[in-house]
């Protein structure tokens, strides 16, 4: 049996888990200078069975959560990202799906529009060549874009994150031109972290002080192998464990799970932020919780609610 370890510091006042990122994937069209999970066009999908993933989602709301996102890598290169997204409905669960929007389908479109959907992506500049020197693809900046408008025009709840990683991005300008089209909720630009293909970057180390400061506070991720990690952006950290082998609720109240929550750097004596449509767009987001602000850049929360009440005032089903 391997030895619990010792419990070195009072775990933080945090909320407990409701959102969970599933790792669907490792694949992807893109390879993205910042990606947290080294992702691109030649990765697996790891070793979650459809079936492990769909007894995950079946035990997921016992464990207290609500909402669960589908990210990656490209969570719709998964083969059965259809069928889990359908499951994943059919057992009460909100479901956002974090895609690079390269292509979409008409079977995805149609997942996206429907209730207690969100969509978020990705965006890094108003200048093609820009954007594309991120995800190291030509073209993609003109597929996310087209995308994104047609996401627009289908009314389907979009978030917007931004990452500026290089002098002369034109990240500024690229939160302006989602702004003007009228994307309706943008996440804070961020800075790159020095995470995953990020430290061949910035030349250093992944340590807890490039995380967001979020990890483990309402939410928690797991990997495309059945990890359970604090976050997406913390997988350089231990495991709290394998859903795989142990029931997800276990994992989320046992100490190995309370030790990794004190090693992450919380905000400190700043108020919280605004809400969601008052948050400082300058705003690194650090102290702000994931229920109540859109300060919470990696997590994207879209608040479905807010979304589904105004379909019932415009009548649609």
């Amino acid at each position: 049996m391997t030895a619990e370890p010792v419990i070195t510091a009072s775990a933080p006042v945090l909320e407990p888990v409701w959102f969970l990122e599933l790792e669907l994937s490792n694949r992807c069209q893109l390879r993205c200078r910042h990606c947290y999970s080294m992702s691109g066009p030649t990765k697996g999908h790891g070793t979650m069975t459809r079936t492990d993933w769909e007894r995950l989602l079946d035990t997921a709301p016992a464990a207290g959560i609500t909402r669960v996102q589908f990210i990656g890598g490209e969570p719709t290169m998964h083969p059965e990202f259809v069928p889990l997204a359908e499951f994943a409905l059919g057992v009460g669960l909100e479901l956002q799906v974090f895609s690079n929007l390269y292509l979409v389908t008409d079977a995805q479109w149609e997942l996206y529009s429907r209730p207690n959907v969100t969509l978020a992506t990705s965006y890094y500049s108003d200048v093609a060549k820009l954007h594309d020197r991120v995800t190291r693809r030509p073209g993609s900046h003109a597929r996310t874009r087209a995308a994104i408008v047609e996401a627009l025009e289908r009314d389907i709840p979009l978030k917007v994150a931004i990452i500026e990683l290089f002098d002369g991005q034109r990240a500024d300008q690229a939160h302006a031109e989602m702004k003007a089209l009228g994307v309706p909720l943008l996440a804070p630009i961020d800075r790159m972290r020095g995470i995953g293909r990020a430290t061949e970057e910035m030349n250093i180390q992944a340590n807890v002080n490039e995380l967001c400061g979020q990890c483990g506070n309402g939410r928690a991720a797991v990997s495309p192998d059945g990890d359970v990690r604090t976050c997406v952006m913390s997988r350089f950290l231990p495991s709290a464990g394998n859903v795989r082998e142990t029931d997800l609720r276990e994992i989320l109240t046992g100490p190995v799970w309370r030790e990794l929550v004190t090693m992450v750097p919380r905000g400190g004596d700043e108020p919280p932020c605004a809400p969601v449509s008052e948050c400082p767009p300058a705003s690194d987001g650090n102290d702000c919780p994931p229920a109540s602000t859109e300060c919470e850049g990696n997590a994207l929360v879209l608040p479905i609610v807010r979304t589904l009440q105004v379909r019932a005032v415009s009548g649609e089903q």
